[in-house]
């Protein structure tokens, strides 16, 4: 089975499931992804794929699951100088900014 995270969210899609996808739109110093990494998430808070080798996942999939939901995009902001980064295990360093936004079938991301 293919684990990209794209092919993923068409298949959740195809199941039913809400999705939201997040990615990482801009990096600063040192950062765990590169730009353009993805994680999609599941409205019942599965997921697969990674916006930050594991330091900030369960934050973005918390917001993820609301936003999968009905909420509007967010984009999320973590660096080290954040006491939110070092909440959720982000010490690398460096800053950075994940889009979490709705996916819907047959029309790509919800904006």
């Amino acid at each position: 089975m293919d684990d990209d995270p794209l092919t993923i969210a068409e298949r959740w899609l195809g199941e039913g499931r809400k999705v939201a996808l997040a990615t990482v739109v801009d990096t600063w110093g040192s950062a765990p992804r590169p730009v353009g990494s993805h994680l999609v998430i599941d409205g019942d808070g599965a997921f697969e794929g990674s916006v930050s080798g594991g330091c900030v996942e369960g934050a973005v999939v918390a917001e993820a699951l609301e936003i999968a939901d009905g909420a509007p995009a967010k984009l999320l902001e973590f660096g080290v100088a954040d006491e939110t980064a070092w909440e959720v295990g982000l010490s690398c360093g460096g800053t950075i900014r994940v889009l979490v936004e709705p996916i819907v079938a047959g029309g790509g991301a919800a904006r």
